[in-house]
């Protein structure tokens, strides 16, 4: 499998969409559930967002927490103290753990960056129990996140370049309404509903915001990466001025949302 996610290093990650994973993981697994005495796989684990708010969330037995980037599991693994917690590397969509192993699989920002997102869902079906719960959540590129779009519509109003940059990044995997719950049928799980879940991303400032950007994490931050210098400090000129807004620098709040889709085992 290859993910279509660029990370160069966790902190960078941690400030553009880590801190936002924290705030949309309790969410999250309100809506998928828990049960006393559960055993979870967490697929896509990042730098642990869900992983560890599951830990303080119900007396679970065991959390076993996998993702396909090294960066992302030695971040995780330094984070962890939590004996119930087994962090490694893994392939979403060829999972290393046996049929039935667990009582609930969630993926939490990650079904969008798999390109076998289908085949992602199948192996969380095949490694839950009967009756156990599959879950996952993405953002909402083309419609629900105003504050990523603004950067992505100013770098495609500049270049032919961004343009093609924002049809990848808002017609990603799952994302469209009703398409992550048709991918949870056609996989054969039951019960299956989807919802909308919102946070609000709040940054102190304009670099806050940016920082990571010009650093080339995620689908911006790898397309600037590709710019020359004059161009790289073009965009980000243009995306300040989108973010002030003819006000000074300052606080900003940004609405954001994702859809979530559950599904039951048969």
């Amino acid at each position: 499998m290859t993910s279509s996610f660029t990370v160069h290093d966790a902190s960078g990650y941690e400030q553009l969409m880590g801190r936002w994973s924290r705030k949309l993981a309790p969410k999250f697994i309100d809506f998928a559930g828990l049960g006393t005495g559960e055993k979870i796989l967490d697929v896509g684990c990042g730098t642990g967002s869900l992983t560890f708010e599951l830990a303080k969330s119900a007396d679970l037995s065991a959390i076993a927490a996998i993702d396909f980037s090294p960066v992302f599991v030695e971040a995780a693994k330094a984070r962890n103290s939590d004996p119930r917690i087994e962090i490694q590397q893994g392939d979403a969509t060829a999972l290393p753990f046996a049929d039935n192993a667990f009582d609930r699989a969630l993926a939490l920002l990650v079904l969008h960056f798999v390109p076998e997102a289908g085949k992602a869902v199948a192996e969380m079906r095949r490694v839950v129990r009967p009756d156990g719960v599959v879950a996952a959540v993405v953002w909402d590129h083309l419609g629900g996140m105003p504050g990523m779009r603004m950067m992505i519509d100013t770098a495609a109003a500049l270049s032919e370049g961004g343009r093609q940059m924002r049809s990848r990044y808002c017609f990603q995997p799952m994302m469209q309404p009703g398409e992550m719950k048709r991918t949870f049928i056609e996989q054969d799980l039951a019960e299956v509903t989807e919802t909308e879940l919102m946070i609000r991303m709040d940054y102190r400032d304009f670099d806050d915001y940016w920082a990571p950007i010009g650093a080339g994490e995620g689908p911006l931050g790898k397309y600037m990466m590709t710019l020359d210098p004059a161009e790289r400090t073009r965009i980000e000129g243009a995306v300040r001025d989108a973010y002030e807004a003819g006000r000074p620098d300052g606080a900003r709040s940004f609405a954001s949302v994702a859809w979530a889709c559950r599904g039951v085992v048969r």
